[in-house]
């Protein structure tokens, strides 16, 4: 008799992981050259829009061709909610030890994303990044290079989204994330609900002015709150 519930108990976790796989197969909405990523994807949009309650500017990515993603960094969910918000594969840049957190390294890896090494060889990862947006693709990089809190004086963002840029000669789309009830955690962000935000800003050319100066103006697009009901997004 115990074999035979067992084997039910079996059969009930198989059929509801096999829903499960299936939800998030119809839930995706981007190929990203894998099966099981794209699964990923799927998960990612149903707990961004119906589990945290996701509203988000479009962000007028180029349909091809390479592009530099930029956002404010809250929380450990800002990559899910990046991924749930765009219609595009993006190849995240992430600090070394993010990369290496146990449990999560072949997910990472899986989904080409860039690990930075600040301490020993930063310029690795500025190559790799270099090298995705040749290929035509899209690179997510968080500036302020950790969490910062929401409310708190932003501290000075790194340049390195603007030298990507300036040397592949594309654009730079900003994005402002907001709402999030687990902000300043990593792990943690994910099972608190929140009622999520993500507002596009302007569109930046930094073929139009220096490297300082639209160092400077990114860091004041990401250390500043949009005003409440200004459609910033540009199509």
């Amino acid at each position: 008799m115990e074999w035979f519930v067992v084997l039910l108990v079996l059969l009930v976790m198989f059929w509801m992981g096999h829903r499960f796989l299936q939800r998030c197969d119809r839930a995706s909405q981007i190929d990203w050259g894998n099966r099981w990523l794209n699964r990923v994807d799927g998960l990612s949009r149903m707990l961004s829009y119906r589990y945290h309650r996701l509203e988000c500017d479009h962000i007028p990515l180029p349909a091809t061709g390479p592009a530099v993603l930029v956002a404010n960094h809250v929380s450990g969910l800002d990559p899910l909610l990046l991924i749930a918000a765009v219609n595009r594969p993006l190849r995240f840049l992430i600090a070394q030890e993010e990369y290496e957190r146990f449990g999560l390294t072949w997910l990472f890896r899986l989904a080409g994303c860039i690990p930075v090494d600040r301490e020993k060889n930063p310029e690795r990862a500025m190559r790799l990044a270099q090298e995705a947006l040749v290929k035509g693709e899209v690179v997510a990089v968080f500036p302020h290079g950790s969490i910062q809190l929401p409310g708190v004086p932003g501290k000075k963002i790194k340049g390195g989204a603007v030298r990507l840029a300036r040397r592949q000669r594309c654009n730079i789309y900003p994005a402002y994330i907001e709402g999030i009830k687990g902000h300043g955690m990593t792990l943690m962000a994910v099972p608190l609900r929140s009622r999520a935000r993500i507002r596009a800003l302007p569109v930046m050319d930094c073929s139009v002015c220096d490297y300082e100066q639209a160092v400077e103006h990114l860091n004041q697009l990401l250390n500043t709150p949009p005003s409440e009901g200004e459609n910033i997004s540009h199509d």
